[in-house]
């Protein structure tokens, strides 16, 4: 039974929906906090920082301001990411990579056939394991203290292939993506049943109306407008059967506004970085001497060039590889 004296927090946000190599990755992140407070960054002050450089052991910001590519960006990303994923009352602390990636909300097959994801580095890569103990166990007592929990977070990774399946179908990159965020959007909405959700999205693109998407992906919520205008988006949704209710917004820049955008952020990325880094050490295999890429559309194409020996000898269709959008 729901109750009023608590709220559950939903973030979702996504990385590498421009790249032209590797997997789109949608981060989410639930948290429930007291009804009264719903400022995670206050809550949590002295433990976990708005921005890098502040006197606190982890920073939960918008991913592009928590990472950049040197080590102390990747400790950073990785530090706020393992430390929270620890906290998880339906998880717990499992160094498995894939199964970090590639968890209940993917189907097993699009990762098993990705022949990288053998390359995918143990838990922590980017840092000492009793240093990421030491900031789990800070950041436990920080939770604590601030009568906050983490009921969950992580990622769906969706690989090129699988991406490239549902453009072929949906003929449309904004549907396809979509189809994916619908099913994280279910699992913030199966919370309900704990407290009232309150869900925040990273816009998606341009769009500016939402609630028919959310109506026919949820048919057993009623969907009430509250605003559509420009930079947010808001609808009320609530079970028909009484089992709870939803307050859903998609809001321009979300990542930089709400602390559980954020989280999710971070999630995203590093689920990326991680892919990525398997993904280079895969191919340069075939081929050493290979330089690295992040996959973005510029690199994506030197990339592409550079790597026909090993394009060849891994004997890949390009649709498992290439986005084709």
């Amino acid at each position: 039974m729901a109750t009023a004296e608590r709220v559950v927090l939903a973030g979702i946000d996504e990385a590498g929906l421009g790249p032209l190599l590797g997997s789109l990755a949608i981060g989410y992140a639930l948290l429930e906090v007291p009804s009264a407070e719903r400022e995670p960054w206050k809550r949590l002050r002295g433990t976990v920082a708005k921005t890098p450089g502040a006197r606190a052991r982890l920073v939960v910001a918008d991913s592009k301001l928590v990472f950049q590519r040197t080590a102390r960006g990747a400790e950073r990303l990785e530090t706020t990411v393992l430390a929270f994923r620890a906290q998880r009352g339906a998880g717990g602390d499992d160094p498995d990579p894939a199964r970090f990636l590639f968890g209940a909300l993917a189907p097993a097959r699009t990762w098993r056939a990705l022949p990288w994801k053998s390359d995918l580095p143990r838990l922590p890569f980017a840092q000492s394991a009793d240093s990421l103990e030491l900031s789990t166990a800070l950041l436990a007592r920080a939770l604590a203290r601030a009568d906050i929990d983490v009921l969950d977070a992580g990622v769906r990774v969706v690989p090129a292939a699988e991406l490239n399946a549902s453009y072929d179908e949906t003929s449309n990159k904004a549907t396809s993506v979509w189809t994916k965020v619908v099913e994280v959007l279910r699992h913030a909405w199966a919370a309900r049943v704990r407290a009232p959700v309150r869900t925040t999205v990273d816009m998606l693109g341009g769009r500016r109306r939402y609630g028919a998407l959310v109506a026919q992906a949820l048919p057993e919520a009623s969907v009430t407008l509250v605003e559509e205008s420009l930079g947010r988006s808001a609808y009320a949704l609530a079970a028909r059967d009484g089992s709870g209710t939803m307050a859903l917004e998609f809001r321009v820049q979300a990542d930089r506004r709400c602390f559980e955008v954020a989280l999710a952020s971070c999630f995203a990325k590093y689920a990326r970085e991680l892919e990525m880094h398997a993904f280079n050490a895969y191919f340069a295999r075939l081929q050493p001497g290979l330089v690295p890429t992040a996959g973005y559309r510029g690199d994506g194409s030197r990339w592409l060039a550079d790597a026909h020996q090993a394009l060849a000898r891994s004997g890949l269709a390009r649709e498992l590889i290439v986005r084709a959008r």
